[in-house]
């Protein structure tokens, strides 16, 4: 027999089968192919990190063809710092209580970053087991995301469609995906970097212009807040600031109601953060709302502002958000510390004007008093002097009242040099600078400007209740000339003899004081005089006008 003749013994079906399945499979490789570059383009063409991994999970979920998928953002703990999953409605996330925080299988694959699949999860001697609410799953696949050996996150795929298991073409293809995830994720990185360091320069530039323009400190603030959100994508931010034992949020954003907030410094996080000068990360969102009495977003981040307690810098993100990253601590740490400094730099520019005023309004009084009063005090000689030569009385009394005018013009310019005085805290509340001050309010009211006349060391022996006493006593006075006298003129003399014996005179040259009007409005001067172990009293001047004489010791 011919052994050319022979055919072959294997049944054609079988034949046509096996090819059949393996062009299938081949078609199904292609498409695949096919889908992976079209999600390596997708996933490319952003930038913005949220959307990058919202697009790497979903197009992980189309490629291995499976219900539902979910990358998970390792943090800096070992545990999942964000869960991003696919395939559920709004309604089914919601309905779990709690989502994935890297524990079983999840915590498997954080702690070995090696793919995984399993063909029944329950049976899995690291299965976890699944929260209430959570949809049932069987099928499993997690794959790493690496970035330079550095574990970004992973993705897990669960129920594949028609009740299959995960095949090792459904691995490749996924692996291939987290690779090309890894380089995405990476640019994304760097890129969001780059946007937050021209933002913090920006920032930095506006906060810096704002403080050492001159502008309220409260601006800024309202500046730092503003840009402190952006940077770090927070949903609040404010500024506290230390007040004695207490503690006040001086402005806010993002959150209403929290502006002007006081709670106490004893044992608070944040005295902890002002006296060490370290950050502080809550992530205790129970100890964040009893802190501020409010209700908070979600992890909070508190930083000093400056190398010195400046106040503190506190910025919040959504409920269920991501902890600040170690990158977001040290960029906002730097910009906390970088305000800090300018506000440091914008007190020591005011402070050097202020002294440079202080400088200016010494060397006036100087002047002042060095030639303007000592030529007016030899101008007053020569008057007297000449007054005396002269046989003519009314040449007398003409040169006696040029005399007059002249020592109530000393006076005034002494005044004033006392008030050129008033540039701190501490000169601005000597009893002549706030008496000048009085009279000055009081001229305004009045339409013309009383006399002063002060004797005694008033800056030096006077204790501050007195001399609020005789201020409040000064001011009685003369509201009353402006309401009741009808006078065109006023004089206030004020004594504090050697024996510490404070008496204060303001005599006017009006209507005088009726009996309905006698004791309108001068009942509190008596009482601060009985108070004081004082003598208090009312009544006609020389002139016909009214005279009040207010006298209390000292001492």
């Amino acid at each position: 027999m011919d052994r050319r003749h022979v055919l072959p013994t294997l049944p054609l079906d079988q034949l046509l089968n096996e090819l059949q399945s393996r062009l299938t499979a081949v078609l199904a490789a292609r498409d695949g192919v096919h889908a992976l570059l079209d999600a390596v383009v997708t996933i490319g063409a952003e930038l913005d990190l949220e959307t990058v991994l919202q697009r790497i999970v979903e197009a992980a979920r189309t490629l291995a063809d499976c219900r539902y998928a979910a990358l998970g953002v390792i943090g800096e703990e070992g545990e999942l710092a964000e869960f991003l999953p696919t395939g559920m409605t709004d309604d089914e996330v919601a309905g779990i209580p709690e989502l994935p925080h890297g524990r079983g299988l999840l915590g498997l694959l954080i702690k070995n970053p090696q793919v995984l699949r399993v063909a029944d999860l329950s049976s899995h001697p690291e299965s976890y087991g699944f929260p209430p609410g959570h949809p049932p799953m069987r099928r499993f696949l997690g794959v790493p995301i690496l970035i330079r050996d550095e574990c970004f996150g992973n993705l897990y795929l669960t129920e594949k469609s028609g009740g299959l298991e995960f095949d090792e073409q459904d691995e490749t293809i996924v692996q291939a995906l987290a690779s090309v995830a890894g380089i995405a994720i990476k640019n994304a990185r760097l890129y969001q970097e780059t946007k937050a360091r021209e933002v913090w320069l920006d920032a930095i530039a506006e906060v810096t212009r704002i403080l050492l323009s001159g502008a309220d400190r409260r601006q800024a603030f309202g500046t730092v807040v503003a840009r402190a959100r952006e940077m770090t994508g927070a949903a609040a931010a404010w500024i506290i600031q230390a007040e004695d034992d207490r503690l006040r949020v001086d402005v806010a954003d993002g959150m209403p109601g929290l502006a002007g907030r006081e709670f106490s410094a004893e044992g608070s996080v944040s005295s902890q953060v002002l006296l060490t000068q370290e950050p502080v990360l809550l992530t205790d969102l129970e100890q964040v709302a009893v802190t501020f009495d409010v209700e908070l977003p979600g992890p909070t981040l508190l930083l000093p502002l400056g190398p010195t307690s400046q106040g503190i810098l506190a910025v919040a993100r959504r409920t269920g958000g991501v902890p600040f990253s170690a990158d977001s601590m040290r960029m906002l740490g730097s910009f906390g510390q970088q305000v800090g400094v300018v506000m440091e730099l914008a007190d020591a520019r005011r402070e050097a004007e202020r002294y440079g005023l202080i400088d200016d309004r010494e060397r006036i009084g100087r002047d002042l008093h060095d030639v303007v009063i000592q030529r007016l005090y030899g101008v007053a000689i020569q008057l007297v002097s000449a007054g005396r030569l002269t046989a003519k009385p009314q040449v007398a009394e003409r040169i006696q009242s040029a005399v007059d005018n002249l020592d109530d013009t000393i006076r005034q310019i002494r005044s004033t040099i006392f008030a050129l005085q008033a540039n701190d805290g501490v000169v601005a509340t000597r009893p002549r600078v706030r008496i000048t001050r009085l009279v000055d309010q009081a001229g305004a009211q009045l339409g013309f400007q009383p006399a002063v006349r002060t004797s005694g060391l008033l800056d030096t022996n006077l204790p501050d209740p007195v001399a609020d006493d005789l201020c409040a006593v000064l001011t009685e006075a003369l509201s009353n000339v402006g309401r009741h006298a009808n006078a065109t003129q006023a004089d206030v003399a004020i004594d504090l003899s050697d024996d510490g014996l404070l008496e204060v005179r303001v005599v006017d040259n009006g209507v005088g004081l009726g009996d309905a009007e006698r004791r309108s409005g001068l009942a509190n001067l008596e009482r601060r005089a009985a108070r004081r172990g004082g003598f208090f009293e009312v009544g006609p001047s020389d002139d016909g006008g009214t005279l009040v004489v207010w006298r209390v010791p000292v001492r």
